[in-house]
């Protein structure tokens, strides 16, 4: 069945069978219409393509983009209760949600990488993307994506082979409420992305073993389907573990290593928050105070009279 018409028929459960409040039922209507719209930009738009790691993925990815707990344990409760009368109604085998449990919310502010770690990580990849390997390939590509552009991981995630502009050295992305901007990139990350797409990918996608099936997305897993950002944190994390002295975690940490990298190299505030797609300034000038901290630091060390 078509998870929209199959959501319809749960909403009108939980207003004509349980006698829910208007409210919860438009807070269920609210995340949920959230997570068809997150699944479709995945090829998951029926109740045959739920499953676990799904569920997981969509809540990663909200807890990656800062919501509050709050917001998450609704999320979480209503793909819970969708499930479970899935379940109940015959139209799923089984609960795909029975073990899924609520992410921690990412809401602080993750330590910066800071440059010369960063030219570890990109010589790292550059040795493992010489092998040949399309895993390794890949990971070069998403991690230059990544840190060139600012992109949030579920961003990444979501991506089609249409929404990048080779030549332009431009993505379009789709970020926090559906909406859509255009955010720049440099030469590094295209030269990795053009020999991902030379092979590699195929490659991947050959793994899903049905040849004639069409995948537009642009970074696959290992078998051959769209990238999940629970994948694509593991990335990151692999990386870091490899490089000495790097105290920030998951590929949320890039994009805060490139927001404050472009306001040390002089970026206009305003720039960076049309790019980071914030849509209060206030957001983006968190990251002035980090490169404020940065400059006091090294004031306070190299001044006589500090």
């Amino acid at each position: 069945m078509d998870l929209r018409t199959a959501i319809d028929a749960f909403l009108g459960h939980l207003r004509d069978e349980r006698n829910l409040s208007p409210e919860t039922v438009r807070a269920y209507r609210s995340d949920l219409a959230t997570f068809v719209a997150w699944g479709e930009r995945r090829s998951v738009r029926s109740v045959e393509d739920l499953d676990l790691p799904v569920l997981r993925d969509w809540l990663w990815s909200s807890a990656k983009d800062g919501l509050a707990p709050r917001t998450l344990a609704r999320r979480s409760a209503a793909l819970k209760s969708l499930c479970h009368w899935l379940a109940a109604t015959g139209l799923t085998p089984h609960d795909v949600a029975g073990r899924l449990r609520t992410p921690k919310s990412g809401s602080h502010l993750p330590a910066v990488v800071q440059q010369p770690q960063i030219d570890e990580l990109f010589d790292a990849l550059e040795e493992d993307a010489a092998s040949g390997d399309p895993i390794a390939r890949r990971d070069r590509a998403v991690v230059e994506l990544l840190y060139a552009s600012g992109i949030r991981v579920s961003e990444l995630c979501g991506l089609d082979l249409g929404d990048l502009d080779l030549d332009r050295l431009t993505a379009r992305v789709i970020g926090k409420g559906d909406k859509e901007r255009v955010v720049p990139f440099g030469v590094p990350a295209r030269v990795a992305v053009v020999d991902y797409l030379g092979d590699a990918r195929t490659a991947l996608l050959e793994r899903s073993g049905d040849r004639a099936r069409v995948e537009t997305a642009l970074f696959l897993g290992a078998r051959g389907r769209r990238l999940g950002t629970r994948t694509a944190y593991s990335i990151v994390q692999r990386l870091y573990s490899r490089v000495d002295g790097i105290a920030a975690s998951g590929p949320h940490s890039l994009r805060h290593s490139a927001a404050t990298h472009l306001l040390d190299g002089g970026a206009d505030l305003r720039s960076v928050q049309e790019m980071l797609g914030h849509a209060s300034l206030g957001t983006t000038q968190i990251y002035t105070h980090v490169s404020m901290e940065r400059l006091a630091q090294s004031y306070r060390q190299a001044h006589p009279r500090a």
